[in-house]
């Protein structure tokens, strides 16, 4: 026999038989859907129309921050020998942007330090095979580059020779 204290308060077995069961809620779930998308709940969403990324790939836990940086095009983070690779092939270009010896020197010693330090340290990851840089052979081939730059600057500003009204006229008649 089972007491109760207060008549108006169901026991368990009551309340059991009450609660909907799994495919009462799952039809109430898919008619609030239903009636979202009648009233237009769903049009326009942020991403409509555009392709799940996602699809297929392992769950990643720091998916939020390789999106964050793919789509702000962050650069200089990761392991260092993948960062290395990516500024040795870049590495050129960035010494024709300098402007003295002395800063394209720097540039070098300090890529030449990075990789040494990359290399010594144990933290795992990918393997460092970026090679350090031959700091005179990388300052010739700069001055090599700058010179040709300056040379084609010094032809581009000569003047062409102005010809002469006749033989516009000719190449007008042509």
């Amino acid at each position: 026999m089972r007491y109760r204290l207060d008549e108006s308060t169901p026991d368990a077995e009551e309340q059991e038989q009450q609660a909907p069961t799994a495919q009462q809620r799952s039809q109430a779930v898919e008619m609030a859907i239903q009636q979202a998308i009648r009233r237009g709940d769903f049009d326009n969403l942020p991403g409509a129309g555009k392709p799940l990324t996602n699809l297929g790939r392992v769950y990643d836990p720091d998916w939020w921050i390789r999106q964050k940086i793919q789509s702000e095009r962050i650069t200089g983070l990761g392991p260092p020998a993948l960062t290395l690779r990516t500024e040795d092939v870049q590495l050129e270009e960035r010494l024709d942007r300098a402007f003295t010896e002395a800063d394209v020197r720097g540039i070098l010693e300090d890529f030449n330090k990075r990789v040494i330090e990359a290399r010594r340290q144990l933290l795992g990851g990918p393997p460092v095979v970026t090679m350090t840089r031959d700091i005179d052979a990388e300052v010739a081939a700069w001055r090599a580059r700058r010179r040709a730059r300056q040379a084609e600057r010094v032809e581009d500003a000569q003047p062409q020779p102005r010809k002469s009204w006749r033989d516009r006229l000719r190449k007008r008649a042509d």
